[in-house]
């Protein structure tokens, strides 16, 4: 089996509104060392570039000039230069090393130059985007044609979480969506707060179970809560009102289901190893080095049920 995953116990649910939150816990942790991207990024141990002047919509830079990998999150949005992208797949990015990583744009009506570099957004795509890009890139991956998503699909899913939610944006800018939903996140995110020890998250909406994040160690896991919460606070925003909950025990069985899947190896980004799987509307990707899982991510596209696997 390619990827171990390490036995998990679900913890107990934290619910705000639509979102029910179940802490993820791990009997042991890697002792892998890294920086996550904002902290390299607000330390200036690493800049993130357009790959030249001119630019490349699906593709960046990420210059490394420090000693330690930095470890770059699947649906992270960075912010600046052309047009602010998202990451296609999560990379440990090599110490004293350029290289490219695969992005999709999600602002449609800026091409030119606001800032050099990126900046960290702190943010993640919602569900929705996110299921468009892992669902793109694992077809162009099947054809050998990289890590390329849709970009077509990502603009459209973009412009309907908009139109649910109704905000604006003169360039078409996902980050302008978030800006304009800020206080209700931060309301989220405050409700929802880290639990200590925790190494991953399953989240629902509602009665659906739709993003598993399992990462290496708890540091890790504390250190990116806010931001994988910040695109799911967007998919609650959507949802309609319901008495309907997960429970610990669904979320059991989807975790075994998951762990029980066919690995197909990828072609990697970075360092490390990169595995993907799917069943029943699932998608799965994990990045693995030297052993240790650093980031498995599970997203479910917007009709898949709690009982589908």
């Amino acid at each position: 089996m390619p990827v171990a995953f390490p036995e998990i116990r679900v913890g107990q649910p934290v619910r705000h509104e639509a979102l029910t939150v179940f802490p993820l816990f791990t009997s042991q942790a890697s002792g892998l060392e890294y920086l996550v991207s904002d902290e390299a990024l607000a330390g200036g141990s690493v800049a993130v570039e357009e790959v030249s002047e001119a630019g490349s919509v699906p593709t960046l830079t990420v210059d490394n000039r420090g000693d330690t990998l930095v470890l770059f999150i699947e649906g992270e949005e960075l912010r600046g230069a052309r047009q602010n992208r998202v990451l296609n797949t999560s990379v440990l990015a090599a110490a004293r090393k350029k290289t490219t990583i695969p992005v999709s744009c999600v602002e449609r009506g800026r091409w030119g130059y606001k800032t050099r570099n990126f900046e960290s957004s702190e943010t993640r795509s919602s569900t929705s985007i996110l299921f468009a890009i892992k669902s793109s890139v694992a077809k162009s991956l099947k054809e050998d044609q990289g890590h390329q998503s849709d970009q077509g699909e990502v603009w459209a899913e973009i412009d309907r979480v908009q139109s649910a939610l109704g905000t604006d944006s003169p360039t078409s800018a996902l980050g302008d969506t978030y800006d304009s939903c800020r206080q209700r996140i931060s309301e989220f995110q405050e409700k929802l707060p880290y639990v200590e020890g925790a190494t991953g998250l399953a989240v629902a909406i509602g009665e659906k179970i739709v993003t598993l994040d399992l990462f290496d160690k708890p540091a890790t896991c504390r250190k990116v809560w806010k931001r994988l919460l910040s695109g799911l606070v967007l998919d609650a925003l959507e949802a309609q009102p319901g008495d309907a909950q997960v429970e610990v025990g669904q979320v059991e069985r989807v975790i075994a289901s998951v762990s029980n899947l066919l690995w197909e190896k990828a072609d990697q980004v970075g360092e490390g190893e990169e595995y993907r799987a799917s069943a029943d509307g699932l998608l799965v990707s994990a990045l693995v080095y030297q052993g240790a899982t650093v980031h498995a991510s599970a997203v479910a596209e917007r009709n898949w049920l709690t009982g589908g696997l």
